[in-house]
């Protein structure tokens, strides 16, 4: 009950937290597995854009049966991504390539999902490839995972460049407090400064659906707020 009632205050999920607090241990139990199980650890804040569900699936899975599109496979996929489902992911993507390779949300996505894996080198050469078609895919979130790509490849100063084109076109925490984090390891600490500020400056301002998916990030700007002074 104590580990979920300080996760719901974490997550600023009030109503939860009154839930838990009151509600002994039915509450808290509620609470982990409608939120809290829901949520993946390795994806907290780097899901897909939208939110899925299991009738969804059930959907994709007979729109595939019935007609064997490969936009069906990626939109399964997608699916998957947002669950936290990344081998079944990868499958998906994998079977939608083999009907349309040329796709460039399911190279980008597959990309991602590779690199959620732990498999930066396979996903470089699928994001390069999105990108160089189209650098502003999927609105800035393909570069991300670029950036992150680089970043697990050991190569900071590329991925510097990337965060920097994407803090200049986008507003994302994602992006500035991983580029806070590379400066700040480059030991330039103004520049770190300046985007963890920005962070914090805009998340009161921001729709409540943002928040929540800001949240993980916005805890880190702020943890590197304190770790400045």
């Amino acid at each position: 009950q104590i580990w979920m009632l300080i996760h719901a205050l974490r997550q600023r999920e009030w109503i939860w937290a009154l839930f838990i607090g009151l509600g002994w241990g039915l509450a808290a139990m509620w609470y982990y597995f409608a939120v809290y199980r829901a949520s993946p650890a390795t994806l907290r804040g780097f899901e897909l854009p939208g939110a899925q569900s299991r009738k969804r699936i059930k959907e994709l899975q007979a729109q595939i049966h019935h007609l064997d599109k490969a936009h069906h496979h990626s939109q399964l996929g997608d699916v998957y991504f947002q669950q936290g489902k990344l081998q079944q992911a990868e499958a998906s993507y994998r079977a939608a390539l083999e009907r349309d390779a040329q796709d460039l949300d399911t190279r980008a996505h597959l990309g991602q999902c590779l690199l959620r894996l732990k498999r930066p080198a396979e996903a470089r050469p699928l994001l390069e490839g999105v990108l160089t078609e189209k650098p502003e895919h999927d609105y800035g979130y393909t570069m991300m995972a670029q950036a992150e790509t680089l970043m697990a490849l050991g190569e900071t100063d590329n991925a510097i460049l990337y965060w920097q084109h994407v803090t200049q076109n986008h507003s994302y925490p994602r992006a500035k407090v991983q580029l806070a984090e590379l400066y700040l390891a480059k030991g330039k600490t103004a520049e770190a400064r300046a985007e963890i500020n920005d962070v914090l400056a805009d998340d009161p301002h921001t729709p409540v659906f943002q928040r929540k998916r800001d949240r993980v990030w916005v805890r880190r700007a702020k943890a590197l707020a304190r770790k400045l002074g």
